[in-house]
């Protein structure tokens, strides 16, 4: 059974309206439920609770109040672990296998626990020492501390949803903030299911945590808006990034974006190329709807057309369809328009010259639901479209370099700077190459970042900021530098 309710105050509750929307399953095209569709009104209730929670309650100062209650939430999304797992995937369409690492396994094992843990050893305070400031024998003993930045809008979006709420919530609940959290209209479900939980299963007080499920998409100017919100925490695009640092700036709060990417997978000469070069095919893995997926192939032009040979076997190779079937590494789009949205894209390359090798239009095999066939284009100049803009597709293009420092260059030319790999038979020049480029996050020979205590944002206009990590926690807090008398 689905949770339809949000939680506002401690309460899961209808929209003040009435009104209801329909969530949609992206692989079969098929209703699965109706979800309370809040309003602007509905969102103004929320921060006004959570307004109350953090100015009139010791939540902020609570250590081993707030220690316990995300470890009771903890408990509750393990014993709920595989009813998640059901739903994550018939509503984000995400593929089962990946249910078993970033989507649901791997936030649900640390995204809440790390946080907690961290609660006792966060250094919320540290002396500076005893100074007179201005020689007049005023001798102060000097301390700094971190407190919580207070109300904290989330607005999450759809591609992972509960591993995306989660990294976020379980660092803004351990520095002591309230917040509001506005999920994508795509995918309510999971935060649904989250609403019920921390109303049934935690001591979490009423007004600590709202959240607002809405098809509105402009119910999230509210939090970026609203002077009783002190901070706004996004992932999302970069389009939607710059208009919600604009909302923010009316009121001059503070902002925390985890945007958009178009990250190289750089493959030197003297890497294992068919390992190196077939693995790119991994820009299917859900559908290509990940901001730090490499969607750039950058390949030595003296081992071109061998590059070219093995990625072509290995997308022609990838499995997609069902997400329920563990066979498919690919599964829908999100929606008709995602679709609509990457086709255009496709067409987009073919027009400026790009070659076509495989895939570029809807599988006739798979009459309902929202997927793209896996498309590969070669021949591509890094200043095309399909190099520069994030499609958030299963769409790979494969760019020639000449050397290292080409290699550099192509990837550093974009906008973007979130992530990236790079392989190599020689770690240290493969580490010098990554020393050069301009992005949050590196994976050399197949090694992955990933964790709660591992920060991830990114260069240029892929965000500012870092969640997860000591960055990730430090980012929710405010700095206040303290002086006494020092002692006689």
């Amino acid at each position: 059974m689905h949770e339809h309710r949000m939680l506002i105050d401690g309460q899961l509750v209808e929209a003040h309206n009435g009104k209801t929307f329909q969530n949609i399953n992206p692989a079969t095209e098929e209703v699965l439920g109706n979800v309370t569709d809040g309003s602007h009104a509905d969102a103004q209730r929320a921060v006004a609770a959570a307004r109350r929670a953090f100015d009139g309650t010791d939540w902020g100062r609570d250590h081993e109040g707030r220690k316990k209650s995300l470890l009771q939430l903890q408990q509750a999304l393990e014993a709920e672990r595989e009813d998640m797992r059901a739903e994550l995937i018939a509503e984000v369409g995400c593929p089962v296998l990946l249910t078993y690492g970033p989507q649901l396994d791997a936030p649900v094992n640390e995204a809440v626990k790390w946080p907690a843990e961290q609660i006792s050893e966060f250094p919320w305070k540290r002396s500076l020492g005893e100074k007179d400031p201005f020689g007049w024998g005023m001798v102060a003993s000097r301390e700094v501390w971190k407190e919580p930045i207070g109300v904290v809008g989330v607005i999450v979006p759809w591609n992972f949803p509960l591993e995306i709420t989660l990294n976020k919530l379980g660092p803004v609940l351990a520095m002591g903030n309230t917040c509001v959290i506005k999920p994508a209209p795509d995918t309510p479900f999971n935060a649904t299911r989250l609403s019920r939980l921390i109303a049934e299963h935690t001591d979490i007080p009423p007004g600590v945590v709202n959240i607002v499920t809405s098809s509105d998409h402009s119910v999230g100017e509210v939090l970026t808006k609203s002077p009783d919100v002190d901070m706004v925490a996004f992932t999302g695009s970069t389009a939607t990034g710059r208009k919600i640092m604009e909302g923010a700036a009316s009121t001059l709060k503070a902002t925390f974006l985890e945007l958009g990417g178009k990250s190289a997978n750089i493959v030197l000469d003297d890497a294992d190329f068919p390992s190196a070069v077939g693995s790119a095919a991994a820009v299917c893995t859900h559908a290509g709807q990940g901001c730090a997926i490499s969607t750039r192939l950058l390949v030595p032009r003296s081992r071109y057309q061998e590059a070219v040979d093995i990625v072509t076997e290995s997308m022609k190779n990838i499995g997609y369809g069902d997400p329920n079937d563990p066979a498919n590494l690919q599964g829908p789009q999100i929606s008709k328009r995602q679709q609509e949205r990457v086709l255009n894209y496709i067409e987009k390359g073919r027009a400026e010259g790009a070659k076509l090798a495989v895939g570029g239009g809807v599988p006739k095999h798979l009459p309902k639901g929202f997927f793209i066939e896996p498309t590969l284009f070669i021949d591509v100049d890094n200043k095309m479209t399909i190099a520069q803009e994030e499609i958030f597709g299963p769409v790979l293009v494969v760019i020639p370099f000449e050397d290292d420092d080409d290699a550099v260059r192509i990837a550093n030319e974009s906008a973007y700077g979130l992530s990236g790999q790079i392989s190599s038979g020689d770690i240290n020049r493969a580490r010098d190459v990554a020393s050069r480029i301009r992005t949050g996050t590196l994976g050399i020979n197949g090694a992955v970042w990933y964790g709660a205590d591992t920060p991830f944002g990114g260069y240029k206009q892929s965000g500012v900021g870092r969640q997860c990590g000591i960055e990730g926690l430090e980012i929710f807090t405010q700095t206040k530098s303290v002086a006494v008398p020092a002692a006689t």
